[in-house]
Parts: structure tokens; sequence; C-alpha cells
């Protein structure tokens, strides 16, 4: 015993001594007190003794006798009594007394209610009485219950009967008595078991010899008692915990416990028992002196003869297998009851003592002394001692073990206690000890707990990389379930460490995809799998992450990198889908694990975590069996997905491009075949386009480089006029090719541009600053017909030089001088003036051109002389007519009508234009404008004949009289003329500028 069980002293043991005068004599008489009372039961706040004279005594938390009445006046002795917690219901057991209708010991049950009181004798009201049948055998009651309701009562005879009564003893309703069990052996113990709700009641039988069960009521009523154990017990060695309705019974071996199933686990605890009594989570036992002859030599030399009549008081605590209490009782224990919240033993020489258990604080204190912090929880648990004050419990358990030196179940402890310790203690006390495993465990747990911090994260990780402990590590970052540490800072310590896949794993399991790039790129320097990683995101996530590593991403993947931009930027771009193929999993190695791929980061990322579009569905379903492949452990075929999106402007990529003008210009290329680009996307693309072609041209010194790009170039600002007008032209402002092209020396392009403006002699202008002689002869050639000018400008800049001269060639200059005579674009005079600006012609040059210049001239001077002379000669012969027409007769020979043909009759019409009509004809014709004389000397009017020519004429003279007031048409004819004194000399022949308008 003294190995299994631990003694200690959790009560405070009190003798209790009745205030009251009278009371207090009852109890210290002993002699008196022994052969008075012979019952004692407790309940509803009070305690009840039966006397052998019949009377009960009602007892208060004083220990004051505070009513007492005469249960049986027939000589019977009170031997058993039961009071119904929280009633006023008292059940008495009379035996030994006599009557006319009681045979000679013949036990009567009564039911009291000690709330009624009877007016004659003060007694309290009797309910019913029952007398007990035995057979009409004169043997003692050795054991009694009784339900709560008092509707069972079951009686146990030392002749080894159990007589169990049914009925309303309450309201005296009537009661049925049954022998339900009979045996040589003494009945030692009765207890009730009712299953409430069900209806069952089960009563167990103990004897000498056996412990029995039987159902007296409800399902299994009437069957045979059925052996429990085959060892009995003996007298009040049998008690109820009415708590959990375990029976329980004390044996020299130990304490055993009885359900409706059977036997359960027993508390060994050796010794002989005469008493038990459940109290809580305590047994209490009493043991009878050790009898004389055994060995006890340390008690017989203390005790004397007196060791022979020492009994022995004991708490124990059976689960905790603690003994909470013990001591020596020099009297035989008569009862032992709980009651007013205590622990009280009645002796049979009236001494009291009561058993108040200490505080909870003041047990695990005894507890801490003895370094029993295991026991100390157990008992905290069983007391229902709060979480938080336990884990004080386990801090104090963990505090101890460390000091032995036990670091390994010390921690244990200290995890325990973890909501309620400071991390910081735990923590510094295995840093100083370099106990890394133990403070790895302990850091896991914080995290496990929520309770972590980002500096506490920081410590794991380290401890991990100090470690080089890489399966912990992937255990850490993969745990299941809420986020258990600072996201930032795992990741952060995880790339500072060198743990890129770990960290990529992080970051994409959390969704921070940007983080997963950088870690791709940045660290694992894994170029191809960071673009197919961002290839696998959805548009609004893959273009930040695009444009933060475009120039790294085209630097080492261009390609590709390149091929994404175009997708994303014209609207084609669809986010990849690794769809596993239904294969034969490839054998998994398990050496290793992450350390075995530590060389390849983040190669098989997705054996990880699936990508962001993965198929789900498709991976559980693989995934049903025991072996369960990772998607890089099965082969993969990517589908795509279409999402609506809105592609941004062209012009944010264009910085990406810096320095890789091949791809640069692939993606611009590809840009403009997109139909939804808008107008001010072409115009940007398109010049950048431009500059990129310039750009490529003067990589290289090659010729054939050079035209190739540059006719690239020239492509996109000519104007084709065979481009059919449904087609969009090239939309580069005109400023920008200039400077483009000027920067770059195209110049075509500036030549284009100027083209397509109108500026033709800016073109030409250009080449002879650049005294580019055969651009400049190329340039008239093909712009002089539409820009006359260009000859005059180009005759100057011919003559200008004498290399220039020389390298044109004499032809050229004579060329230039028949433009210039054949358009008029120059006198003679102008072009001597221009050639003799400096020496560089000879007179021999433009010999040729003087000659046929004079000789034209005199041509043009005969002419003109010709046609003053045949002006002169109709001018005087129209003055003379006129003056003729004045002064002389007219004499008509006209013999035919004019309008007929017919010979003339009178009357006839004779006009001074020398036509004449018959006067019916002309009255016919409705003529009358102008001034004629007839037979008749009538107003004939005007010539029919002549009236077109002279209404001609009046209409010319009224528009030149309109004319001559408008002196913007003037204008406009003088400086569209190619000779403009002919063109003067014409308007002063139409008598416009005549003075008064005349």
């Amino acid at each position: 015993m003294a190995l299994t069980w631990r003694s200690f002293d959790f009560f405070e043991s009190t003798p209790i001594t009745p205030s009251d005068p009278a009371s207090r004599s009852f109890f210290d008489n002993p002699a008196h007190f022994s052969q008075s009372i012979a019952s004692v039961c407790s309940g509803s706040e009070s305690l009840f003794l039966g006397g052998f004279d019949g009377t009960v005594r009602i007892i208060g938390s004083s220990f004051k006798i505070l009513r007492q009445f005469t249960a049986y006046d027939n000589g019977s002795s009170v031997t058993h009594m039961r009071q119904v917690e929280g009633t006023s219901l008292l059940v008495t057991i009379g035996e030994g007394g006599a009557g006319e209708d009681l045979e000679p010991g013949q036990p009567v049950i009564k039911v009291w209610s000690l709330d009624k009181v009877n007016k004659k004798d003060g007694a309290p009201g009797l309910l019913s009485s029952v007398v007990v049948n035995n057979g009409k055998r004169p043997f003692p009651i050795s054991a009694f219950t009784a339900t709560e309701d008092l509707t069972q009562l079951a009686v146990g005879f030392a002749n080894g009967a159990v007589v169990v009564i049914r009925g309303d003893l309450i309201h005296d309703m009537g009661t049925k008595q049954r022998v339900i069990y009979e045996s040589d052996e003494p009945i030692t113990g009765v207890e009730m078991h009712v299953e409430a709700g069900v209806g069952l009641t089960t009563l167990f039988v103990a004897t000498t010899a056996r412990v029995l069960k039987v159902v007296i009521s409800g399902k299994g009523h009437g069957q045979p008692p059925k052996t429990v154990e085959d060892e009995g017990c003996g007298v009040g060695c049998m008690a109820v915990d009415r708590r959990t309705g375990e029976i329980v019974v004390a044996r020299e071996d130990a304490v055993y416990y009885y359900t409706l199933e059977g036997r359960g686990p027993p508390t060994a605890y050796e010794g002989a028992k005469k008493l038990v009594a459940v109290y809580g989570d305590y047994v209490a036992l009493v043991s009878p002196p050790t009898p004389a002859g055994e060995s006890d030599t340390t008690r017989r030399r203390f005790w004397g003869a007196a060791a022979d009549s020492i009994y022995t008081f004991t708490l124990i605590h059976p689960e905790l297998r603690i003994i909470a209490h013990s001591e020596t009782v020099l009297a035989d224990v008569k009862h032992i009851f709980a009651l007013w919240g205590d622990l009280y033993m009645l002796t049979l020489d009236g001494k009291i003592f009561r058993y108040h258990e200490k505080t909870l604080q003041q047990r695990l204190d005894m507890l801490y002394q003895r370094n029993l912090y295991t026991l100390a929880v157990d008992l905290a648990q069983k007391c229902g001692m709060d979480a938080q004050q336990q884990n004080i419990i386990y801090r104090k358990y963990g505090d101890y073990l460390y000091q032995k030196g036990n670091y390994d179940e010390a921690m244990t402890q200290y995890i325990k206690a973890i909501d309620s310790t400071e991390p910081s203690q735990v923590i510094r006390k295995f840093l100083d000890t370099q106990r890394i495993h133990n403070l790895i465990e302990y850091l896991e747990e914080l995290h496990e707990h929520h309770k972590a911090t980002s500096d506490h994260t920081t410590l794991l990780l380290n401890c991990y990389a100090k470690l080089k402990d890489i399966d912990k590590l992937e255990k850490f970052i993969k745990s299941e379930g809420d986020l258990k540490f600072d996201l930032d800072t795992a990741i952060s310590m995880c790339r500072q460490g060198g743990y890129y896949e770990q960290a990529a794993y992080l970051a994409k399991k959390h969704g921070e995809h940007d983080l997963v790039v950088d870690i791709l790129i940045e660290d694992s320097k894994a170029y191809n799998e960071a673009l197919d990683f961002i290839w696998h995101l959805d548009p609004e996530t893959a273009h930040p992450c695009l444009m933060k590593y475009a120039r790294v991403l085209i630097e080492h993947c261009p390609s590709d990198a390149t091929q994404l931009f175009i997708d994303y930027y014209t609207g084609k771009f669809r986010p990849r889908v690794d769809v596993p193929i239904t294969a034969e999993a490839a054998p998994v190695t398990t050496n290793g694990g992450f350390a075995a791929g530590a060389a390849n980061a983040v190669s098989n990322l997705s054996s990880l975590l699936p990508l962001p579009y993965m198929n789900t569905t498709v991976v559980a379903n693989n995934n049903n069996g025991t072996a369960k492949p990772t998607v890089g452990d099965m082969a993969l075929k990517q589908e795509a997905i279409a999402i609506k999106y809105t592609p941004p402007k062209p012009r944010t990529a264009f910085s990406s491009f810096i320095d890789h003008p091949d791809e640069f210009i692939v993606f611009l290329e590809a840009c403009l075949q997109d139909d939804a680009l808008s107008k001010e996307d072409k115009t940007d693309i398109y010049t950048t386009l431009f500059e990129m072609y310039l750009h490529k041209s003067n990589e290289k010194k090659s010729d054939s480089h050079r035209e190739k790009w540059e006719a690239k170039a020239k492509s996109l600002i000519e104007a084709d006029k065979s481009m059919p007008t449904t087609r969009e032209k090239p939309q580069i402002e005109n400023s920008n090719v200039l400077l483009l092209s000027h920067l770059s020396n195209f110049r075509d392009g500036t030549t284009l541009v100027k083209e397509q403006s109108g500026l033709l002699f800016d073109i030409f202008r250009s080449y002879t600053s650049a005294k580019d002689t055969k651009g400049a002869i190329k340039a008239l050639a093909k712009y002089g017909p539409e820009e006359p000018q260009l000859y005059p400008a180009a005759l100057s800049y011919l003559t200008s030089d004498a290399k220039i001269l020389d390298e044109a060639g004499p032809d050229e200059l004579a060329s230039v001088l028949e433009k210039i005579d054949k358009g008029g674009l120059m006198a003679p005079l102008q072009v001597v003036q221009t050639l003799s600006k400096n020496s560089v012609a000879s007179m021999g040059m433009i010999t040729p051109y003087l000659a046929k210049r004079i000789e034209a001239e005199r041509l043009d001077i005969q002419e003109n002389k010709r046609v003053a002379s045949q002006f002169r000669t109709e001018t005087l012969a129209r003055r003379q007519e006129i003056a003729d027409l004045g002064g002389k007769p007219a004499v008509f020979q006209a013999t035919r009508c004019g309008q007929c043909s017919g010979a003339l009759e009178l009357p006839v019409v004779h006009f001074l234009c020398k036509h004449s009509f018959h006067r019916r004809c002309l009255r016919v014709s409705g003529s009358g404008t102008g001034t004629g004389a007839g037979a008749g000397g009538d107003d004939v009017g005007e010539c029919p004949i002549c009236m077109m020519d002279n209404a001609t004429i009046r209409a010319l003279k009224k528009s030149q009289e309109e004319n001559a007031e408008r002196h913007e048409l003037f204008r406009s004819d003088l400086e569209g003329s190619e000779d403009r004194f002919r063109t003067v000399a014409e308007w002063f022949g139409r008598g416009v500028m005549g003075a008064g308008g005349e």
C-alpha cells in the first residue's frame, strides 16, 4: 500500500462539542449514549438518532436536540431510519416490540411527516405503518433501503431473506410484500438502482458470500436474481454513490464498484473494513482493530492493551490513489454521514468529529512541496479547475523539470501551459542552453495556438535553417487550416535562408502572386518558370507582375516574353490551365524531400500547390487512391480559358523593350494587326515603329542592312496613290517624321513628308543645302513639272560653284535654260543677271539660249507689228463707215426679203445694215428692238438678222463696265498669268480701264 498510495492530510479534523447543556450531557455520557442510540441517519439539514427505547431525536447544526418524539411505544427499538432528502419524510423501522397484532420481534415500518404535528402528543404526523412479514421468523433486519418516492422498499434479514414492499406509503394507499430472495447467508446490504424515465428498478443484494442483482420493477421483473460476484461483504460495507449510481462494496483486498453491466475496475486497498461511506470523490473507510496475535508491534507498543479497541478512519481518493486523511479512533464508529457541507463521524461513545476538506490551493501546495505536479494536475482537473489555473501547475512542473535537466519533459509541460505563459520566459531558457530542438517544438506550438508574433516566426525559421531541417520547414509552411504565422516574415526568412521553393509555395498558396514572381526571378533565377506562372494568372493579376519584371523577362526569355506581351496587349491573352493527363504516375522519390530538389529551386512548384487556374476536379479525381501523385508526378497538358478584360494602351509597354529593339519591333508590328486599336494608339505605334526602323538601320554600316530597314521605315510614311481609299493610311505626324528622320539622317523620310505636304521647293533646297547635286537634279526632274520655279533655283545652284556645274554637266544647264525659256520663267535679262553673279558659267554655255531668245523676240516683235497694223487699218475702216452712215444717204439694193426670201413687195422695211424685209414678215417675227425705216415710216424695231450679234455686243459691254469695278478679278487674272504685261494689255483692250469707265 505504501508503494501505490500517497498519504496527505487534505482534511481538517475537529471534535464537536454541543453548545447546549442538555445536548452536551446527552453526548458526553458514553455509557448512556451507547445504550440509547440504535440507529443514525441524516438528511434535509438534520441529524436523526433512533433510540433503543423507540424514541427519535432530531439534531440541528449546532448539535442541539431540536426535537424528539416516540416512534414506537411497544418496546421496539428504532433499528433503521431513512430520511428522504429535500422532504419532510422520515422512514423508521422498529424491531423487538410486541403487541396485539404483532408477533414477537416482528418489524414495523412507519412513515412520518415531520412538518405535521399531532396536537395530542406533539409527535410528527404518521402517514402510514406497515408490518414486515418474514414468514413469522423472528430474525433481525440487517439491511434496509428505499426509493426516493417511497414506493419501493427493500428489507434484508439476517436469515438470508429479502422482502420487497411496494405501494404508496406516503398516502397510505396499501402495500404488497414479496420475498424475492432467500439463502443461507445473512443479508449484509441492499441498495437500489433506479433508471429515471425507463421505470427500471434493480436491487443489489449483498450477503456474506456473494453479490446479486434482481429486477424488482420494469423490464425483466420476476426473473430470478443474478449473481454479480461470488464474494460478499460484511454488514455496513455496502454503499451507493449517489452521483454515478454505482454500488460501492468494501472488502479486505479492495474497494469494488458495480453497475448494471457488472463489476467495474476495483481500487486495491488492503485491510479489514467495518464501515464504508461515499463522500464526493472520496470513499470513507473504517477499519476494525487488528486482531490479537497479528503483527502490529509499533501500535501495541504505543497503545498497550488498548490497541485491540483502536479503529482506523481513512478517506481515500480512488481515482488519484490518494489517502486524503487517516486517523485512529479510540471507540467504535457508529455512523459516517455528510451534512452541512462537511463529513461527520459519530462514535459509540457519543464523540462527534467533523472533517472539513481543505481548499484546493492548500491541497495543491502540499503536492507542490513534494513535487507531485502530475498528481496536482489530476487533482485540479477532478476539481474542475479552469484551464488557466491548470496552466500554472504545468508551468511549475516545467520549471521543476528544467531545474533537474529534464529538458524534453519540461518542454512538454511548458507547451501544455502555452496559453497563459509569457513565451519569452520559456524561449530565453532554451536559448541559453542551446536546446534548439526543444525550442523548435515550443515555437511550433506557439504558431499552432495562434500566439506567435513575427519575431517568433523569424526565430523558428532561423532554427530550421541552423539545423538544416528541410522536412520540418516544409511541414511547417504546409500546415493545414488557418494561417498560423506572419506570412511576410515567413516568406522573408525563407528567402534569406535560401529556401526559395518554400518561399514561393507560401506566396502562391496565399495569393501573393507578385511575390511568387519576385522569388522566381530575383532568387531562383527561374525566368522561364516565372513567365509560365504569369501565364497562368488571370489578366488583372498578370499585368502588374508582367510589367514589374518585363525587362528581365525579355532579356532572358525574349521570344516567349514578347509573345506574352503581344497576346496581352492585343486582347488575346488566355490564362493557361494545367490539366493532368491520365497515365501511370512516375515513381516518386522520397529520400530527401525538398532537400533533394533544392538545386532545382522551383522547377516543380506545381507539385506543391495547383496553379491559379489548375483543374482541381481532375486533380481530386486522381488523388482518390492511397498513393497521391502530385501534379509534378504526372504528364500535363495546357489548355486556355477565355476571360474578358480591357487591354491597356500599347504605349504603357514601350519602356519595357528598352535595349531590345528586335523584340520591340515584333511587338509593335503585331499590335498593328489589332483592329480594335484606337486612332491615338495607332499613331503612337506607327511613330514608335518608324523610330525603331530607323534605329535598326543605323546599327550596322552595311548598305544592304541600312537599305532594308530604311525601306521598312519609308513604307510607313509613303502615300501610295494606288492605296484603296478604304484603307487607313499611316498616321504619323509630319513633325515627328521630320524630327526622327533628321536625327537618324534619313533623308528619304524628310523628302516624303515634304512631298506629301507640297513643300517641293523645300525638298530641292535640302539637296542644294547639302551640296547633293545628283539629288538636286533628281528632285528637279521629279518635281520641276509641278513646281516650275524650281528651274530658276536650279539655275542659280548649278552656276554657284564650278564643281557643282562640272558634276551636273553642260547638258543639265542647257536643259534648265530650256525649261526656263519654254515656261517663260525668267526674262533673258534675269538669266544673264543670275549667271553674272559669279564667273562659273561662260558665254559659250548660254549662247544657244540667248540666240534662241533673241530670235523668238524678233519674231514676236514682227508679229506684234503686223497685228498692230491690222488693228489700225480695221479701226480706220470702222470710223469711215460710221461717218458715212451719219452723213451720206444709204442705198438699198436688196430685191428679196431677208426673212422669207421672197421678192420684195411694198410695204417694205429697210435697215441700215442693208437687210430688207416685207412688212408682214417683220410682224410675224415680232421683232422690234432696233430702228428701221419702212414705206409707211413706222418704227419697225431691230433687224432680226443682226439682233443676236447686237445683243452679244451689248452684253459684253455691260460685263466690261461691271468688271471695271471688280478689281479682285483683275488681280486674280494677273497673278495667274504667265505674261503679266500681256494680261494688262488685254484688260486695257477690253475698255475697262478707260477714264470714267468709258
